[in-house]
Order: structure tokens, then sequence, then C-alpha cells
């Protein structure tokens, strides 16, 4: 296929060339009524690009066939079969993918270590999850993916579950055995679902960890903002095989999806297309000799641990990402919080992620020599000023058995379900009626339907002593908790 051409962004650019009057949505009319003063920070190029697609441009009912070509040419590109464009960001295209696969009261496996948006599919949804839970790193304190044999185990467990939905690389760039996973699930007849939201650029360089379509996945879902050059909420379904059906798939996205797609997501997704077909091994191949110069680096740096290829040799994890720079801060005395906190107040730096043990930092191809030096800069100030750095309670981090609570009932029935408020002292024993999601990294501790425990209470509430933000919890301080009726 010719990749030169961007079907959605020659579509925009005729478009402003006709100079075409709207008497539709959206309401500023390209830019005719927005006020001076946002223009003067966003810029009036995002008004004047607001187009609605149905009487705009172009949508996948109508006739031109614009938004068609431009997925067309993206499974092209990556090797699927079909590609369908999401502007809602993977969290809906997660959800939409589960239901594509497994209807309400159906089973479906999913690892536990899974994004608040992947219990949130499972309350919308309907479906039972069958978990599979992750492989923990004790040292790290760290979850990876599940393995081939954890999924097989539970498949002879389930033997009525409709698939199997699998999240690589995690947040901290760790792999799955995508392909052995694969191949158990079509052993058994079901579809493999991959949630790669951190992977849109993997296809594209063969230093990176295996892309979901090349190791036989049936659906994989991509966050391009994440890790590729489209603008946030841009999400894309990959497709093969006929294991998933993509009219399902389609009539799926209907339901959940908005009738008022965003023309700036389909132009930013095509564009990124073009760029990595024509420049995306050059671009990645600067981008990872960075990341090793940088990794290096913060190795040389006292009380800093970088993470790396060792956990592939450990047998923690099939591949690692070696775009993620993932960095155990501990040595220094603070949590990866107070180290993301510090690096943002002091030095401006916004790392990626954080938690309780390490920070992280994603090196893409829009990095440069500095960002580089930013970065590289802001990690030596960390180190020479970490003993100014307020120590603060610890976090209680229990032992990885602890945060695999019993499942006493589906995560939609007690979501639904009648409630009581209790406090903190009391709900030990109790089911749970809400998600309760330390942020970062934001994986529910405790899901709908589990039974909550006095350890896993007692890591919710050190963490909010020392500043975890628990933004889905009915009550933010866990002084209380929303658990399901006696009655």
């Amino acid at each position: 296929m010719d990749h030169s051409r961007v079907p959605v962004l020659e579509a925009l650019q005729e478009f402003r060339r006709r100079g075409d009057v709207v008497f539709g949505p959206p309401g500023h009319k390209q830019g005719r009524g927005a006020d001076p003063r946002v223009a003067e920070i966003v810029g009036m190029d995002v008004f004047r690009s607001d187009v609605l697609s149905l009487n705009g441009l172009d949508d996948r009912r109508q006739s031109q066939g614009v938004l068609n070509q431009a997925q067309e040419l993206m499974a092209d590109a990556v090797g699927a079969e079909q590609a369908f464009f999401s502007t809602c960001g993977s969290s809906l295209s997660v959800k939409t993918a589960m239901l594509a696969v497994a209807g309400p009261g159906e089973k479906l496996l999913l690892s536990r270590n899974a994004h608040k948006s992947v219990i949130s599919a499972v309350v919308v949804n309907g479906v039972e999850p069958i978990w599979v839970h992750p492989k923990f790193d004790r040292e790290r304190h760290i979850a990876h993916p599940p393995e081939p044999d954890d999924v097989r185990r539970r498949l002879r467990e389930h033997p009525d579950a409709k698939g199997m939905l699998l999240i690589t690389p995690t947040d901290w760039g760790t792999c799955a055995d995508i392909r052995g996973v694969a191949r158990v699930c079509h052993e058994a007849g079901v579809p493999l679902i991959v949630d790669e939201a951190w992977g849109a650029h993997l296809p594209f360089h063969p230093e990176l960890p295996v892309w979901g379509m090349d190791a036989e996945a049936d659906l994989v879902l991509t966050s391009v903002h994440k890790m590729g050059g489209a603008i946030e909420q841009s999400s894309v379904f990959h497709l093969q095989y006929d294991r998933v059906s993509p009219e399902a798939l389609k009539q799926r996205e209907d339901l959940l999806g908005t009738t008022s797609a965003s023309t700036l997501v389909y132009a930013t997704l095509d564009g990124w297309r073009r760029q990595m077909v024509e420049q995306g091994h050059e671009l990645l191949d600067a981008a990872l000799r960075r990341a090793e110069r940088v990794r290096a680096a913060a190795g040389d740096l006292p009380g800093l641990r970088p993470m790396g290829g060792e956990i592939v040799d450990e047998g923690l994890a099939a591949e690692f990402d070696p775009l993620k720079i993932v960095i155990d801060v501990r040595e220094l005395g603070v949590s990866g919080m107070q180290a993301a906190e510090w690096l943002r107040a002091e030095r401006h730096v916004d790392v990626g992620g954080s938690d309780t043990c390490r920070i992280s930092a994603s090196i893409t191809h829009a990095d440069d020599d500095e960002t580089e030096k930013v970065l590289l800069d802001a990690l030596r100030a960390l180190v020479d000023r970490a003993d100014t750095i307020d120590r603060r309670p610890p976090v209680h981090l229990p032992e990885p058995s602890a945060l695999e609570l019993e499942q006493a009932m589906l995560p939609r029935e007690a979501f639904f379900a009648e409630v009581d408020h209790v406090p903190a002292e009391q709900a030990p024993g109790r089911v749970a009626a809400e998600m309760i999601s330390p942020y970062p990294p934001g994986v529910p501790a405790i899901a709908p339907g589990e039974v909550i425990t006095a350890e896993v209470l007692d890591y919710l509430r050190s963490g909010v002593e020392h500043g975890v933000l628990i933004p889905d919890a009915a009550d933010p301080s866990v002084k209380t908790l929303r658990v399901v009726a006696r009655r």
C-alpha cells in the first residue's frame, strides 16, 4: 500500500482549502467563536482542525471511505488483518474488546494486575472474571505478567471461559510471553485479547519486544498517545484470525463509543502511521540508543537502581521494553512518589510513573539531546538532595499472597448492591462494593465483590498517610468503606 498517503489529513486539508461554512457542530465553527484568550494558549489551528466527521470529512458510514482507507493503511503497517480507530482512549477500547468476546454472565480470564479500566469493564459488561494472578517479584515489589502455564491451569478449571485478556507491557515495561499464552488459548479454542496500551511502537523496530499481532494474538489494543505520536485518547483495535467477529467488535464499539468522534484524533493517528512506516526504524533506533545511555548513567548514580534485562535473565518476564527507564529509589531513603514530587517541584521534570519503590520515565522517538540532559541532570540533583526531602511514614507493603483476595460476589452484583458504609476497623471480612485503586499506579487493591482483609486495609491506610491518592474510593481517606449490606 502507498504509505505516503494520509487520507484523514488529506481530507482535512481539502476541507480547510474549500473554506466550508458549517451550520452544525462544533459550535465554535472552526474557531470563529473561539475565545481569543483560549486560542492564544492552545492555538487557533486546534479549532480550525476540529471538524465533525459526519458532515465535514467522513466517517465509516460515508461513501468517501476516508476513515476506512486510513484504517486499512494502519492494518497494513502493523501486520494486522483489520484495524479500527477509537477516539475514546484504550480505557473504553478494552471495555469494547471484552464485550466483543464475552457477554453478561459469561466467563473471561483476566490478569489481576489490570488497570482500573479493566475492572470497570467487568462491572459495566457484567462478565464473570476468572483472575489469573501475575508473577510477583518480592525483591522489587512489582507484578509481572502471568505465564502460559498460569493461563492453561485456569482454562482447565474453567473450560467454559470465552477468552483471555492479557496486559502487556505493564506500566513498568515488563512483557508477557504472548505467543505462549496465545497458543494455550487457541488450543482451548478461545481468543486472546492483548491490552497493549503501552506498546504502539513495538511493530516498528526489531530490538523492541514482540508485537501482539506477530505473536499470534487475536485482538490487540494500543494507546498511540502513550508511546506513539498521536494526541491523547488515540486508540486502535488490531484484529486477525476469525475468533473475534469484526462485526461484533464494530457493534460493541458503536454501543460504547462516541458519535462525535474527534477528527483531531483520527488525523494524528493517520500521520503517526505514515511517520512510523517511513522513518520509524531510524527514529526508534535513536531512542533505543538514548535509553541505553540514560539507563547506564542512572546506574552509575549512588542510590539509584535501574531495572533492565536482568528481569528476563531471572525468569521474571519474557521480555522488557528498553524504552522504559524504571528506577528503584528506595536506597535514597524516599519513596518513588516522593521522588516524583520533588522532581516536578524542584526540577520541573514530570516522570511518567511512580509508586512506593520506583519512578519511571518513557523515552520515545520525540526525545532529543536536550531532554536526555534534562532528565539526567534532574536525577543527579535528586541524588544530591535526597537527604533534604522530608521523611514520611512508610507504606506497609503486604506479602504478595495478601493481595490475592477472595472473590465472594460478581463485581457487577457487588457494585450495584445495597450498601453499608462502615468504619475501616469493621471492614475486614466484609464484601467490597467499590473499587479502591492506589494512584499511582492505578491497579485496584480491592475490587467490588472481593472480601476485604486487614492486611490490605493496612497497606491502603498507610499509603494514604504517606501521600498515596485513592481517587475512586467513596472515602479517599479510607477511614470508611463501602461494603455490601448484610440484609
